[in-house]
């Protein structure tokens, strides 16, 4: 991974605290995560892994302490700048989408900032880039198949293919394999770990409950 000195930190926490109708969701939380490092938080429900997350996703700013996301201060940015630099995969992106839409719409469509397919050409090369995610996550047989029709593995995969469209420097993955069944939790964890070892990918954080969805990486991941 390299000298960890020369790598930029894609997340900075300092004495972060988020406080919602006077509980602490996170109390105090000071975090750093370098560039090309891949994270877990793991944890049962209520221990804050939801509110971290969308700490590092810029949908949520701190109630006291400060937070940089790839070298942005949450507070002194445009968050829609700063957001087609992360990518986000979990359930309340899928219940965004269209289920109306094929698979390779749904992928295509974030390369545009959008959930939806409206008027948009797509380049070629949007086209290809978005094949070869799905292929790469076991998807090319589905390509013109609906949104809605998936199961919740085929799902899944086609949520983290398009989170990779805007080629982000921060990708965040939200309880990924929950909801399936032990063989399309065994197949999803297998690709996960060849993405966490691809040493182009972007640095990762990935929320679960289970210690066995954890892909075996690196020591960090």
């Amino acid at each position: 991974m390299g000298d960890n000195a020369l790598m930029s930190e894609v997340l900075e926490l300092l004495d972060v605290s988020v406080v919602r109708d006077g509980r602490a969701l996170v109390d105090e939380v000071s975090w750093s995560i370098k560039e090309g490092e891949r994270w877990v938080i793991l944890g049962p429900n209520g221990a804050g892994k939801t509110t971290l997350l969308n700490l590092a996703s810029s949908y949520l700013f701190p109630s006291a302490g400060s937070a940089r996301i790839l070298g942005e201060r949450l507070g002194g940015v445009d968050v829609f700048e700063l957001r087609p630099r992360i990518g986000m995969a979990g359930i309340a992106m899928a219940e965004k989408l269209p289920r109306s839409q094929t698979v390779l719409q749904t992928v295509l469509t974030a390369a545009y900032g959008m959930t939806a397919h409206w008027q948009e050409d797509y380049d070629a090369v949007d086209e290809t880039r978005a094949r070869a995610f799905l292929d790469r996550l076991g998807m090319n047989e589905y390509l013109d198949r609906k949104f809605g029709t998936l199961s919740e593995g085929e799902r899944k995969r086609t949520l983290i293919a398009r989170a990779m469209m805007t080629d982000p420097e921060l990708l965040l993955l939200d309880e990924p394999a929950a909801g399936l069944d032990l063989g399309g939790r065994e197949d999803l964890v297998r690709r996960l770990g060849r993405l966490a070892r691809d040493p182009l990918a972007p640095s990762m954080i990935m929320v679960t409950h289970h210690v066995e969805e954890i892909p075996p990486a690196s020591p960090t991941f």
